[in-house]
């Protein structure tokens, strides 16, 4: 699945699961505009998923990781275990804050 069918799908499940109109995001975006996302026509910039997201009630990465799981047909919990591993080794840290 390529990213914007996947974005797209995250989108539009979460979204269902938690029980909101297209018309319940009319204070950050368009009817119409989330449609499109949500037929995976646009990508969304990262300040348009973060406006989602606040609409959603969930962590702007929590999207993000539910799309990436669909391109790499894999699970949330293997995405999440990749990047936390990228992230120790770019910061040659756990990422825990001390």
């Amino acid at each position: 699945m390529d990213i914007k069918q996947a974005f797209a799908k995250a989108l539009r499940d979460t979204r269902k699961i938690r029980q909101l109109t297209q018309e319940d995001f009319s204070v950050v975006s368009s009817r119409t505009y989330l449609s499109t996302l949500e037929r995976g026509l646009k990508s969304p910039t990262l300040d348009k998923i973060q406006s989602l997201s606040k609409v959603l009630e969930i962590h702007p990465l929590t999207l993000l990781v539910l799309a990436f799981g669909h391109v790499e047909d894999a699970g949330h919990a293997e995405v999440l275990e990749k990047v936390a591993k990228e992230i120790d080794q770019i910061t040659g840290s756990s990422g825990r804050k001390k």
